[in-house]
């Protein structure tokens, strides 16, 4: 029997949250849940080991859904979790804030058990090793089994979907991809999202990148890929 992923889930609303969670461990997720900010914090000091995701609903009591997540994108062991925000109906400013924080998907309540299960089942996907493959682009090394990338030698910490997208990136170095591409990509099905989304997340890679950061170039009118001047011929 494969061990069960445990998911945090942070949510103030009782009823929903306890359906989640109880539906949760009917398909073999271990949930740790809290009702307000600070017993999340709580389990996050006691259960660091444990949690393999985050479900946040932004609005908690006493330390919010994105200080929350600020402080998981800081922690020393699940700086690279999947994190997903809760968020009210609409509320584009509160998805593009939480993806700007680190967030790696957002669900507009109120959502479907199914919906919420099959997101969480998509990003633990990506988490799971592979065949080992390491692959090479200017001073940047992607490893594919470890799910890292270096640059120079020095590991740059990644949410699971900014390495998604540098995954898709380096695995094909000579494509350009339309938002829409990249948002089927790193959000799978049954989603409405806005083409900022992408650009949020390829900002933050460039900020992250650093030096590094001209790797991935704007196609002015048809969207994003590698750099082609940085690639051998």
């Amino acid at each position: 029997m494969k061990p069960k992923h445990t998911i945090l889930l942070v949510e103030d609303e009782v009823e929903p949250a306890e359906m989640l969670a109880k539906f949760l461990e009917m398909n073999e997720y271990n949930v740790l849940l809290a009702h307000d900010g600070k017993k999340a914090l709580e389990l996050i000091d006691k259960q660091t080991s444990n949690i393999h995701l985050a479900v946040l609903d932004i609005m908690v009591p006493y330390v919010d859904g994105k200080e929350i997540c600020r402080v998981i994108r800081r922690h020393p062991v699940l700086n690279s979790i999947p994190v997903i925000f809760l968020t009210a109906k609409d509320k584009e400013i509160d998805e593009i804030e939480g993806l700007e924080l680190g967030a790696d998907d957002y669900i507009s309540k109120p959502a479907s058990l199914k919906l919420v299960k099959a997101r969480i089942d998509s990003l633990l996907r990506r988490q799971q090793p592979q065949n080992s493959k390491w692959i090479h682009h200017g001073d940047l090394l992607l490893d594919v089994n470890g799910k890292d990338l270096f640059y120079k030698d020095s590991r740059i910490d990644l949410t699971s979907t900014e390495y998604a997208l540098m995954e898709l990136f380096f695995q094909n170095p000579k494509r350009v991809f339309s938002r829409q591409e990249i948002l089927e990509h790193i959000g799978g099905d049954d989603r409405f999202v806005f083409d900022r989304t992408v650009d949020v997340h390829i900002k933050n890679l460039r900020l992250k990148l650093g030096n590094a950061a001209d790797m991935i170039r704007t196609y002015r009118g048809i969207g994003y890929g590698l750099n082609r001047d940085s690639l051998p011929v």
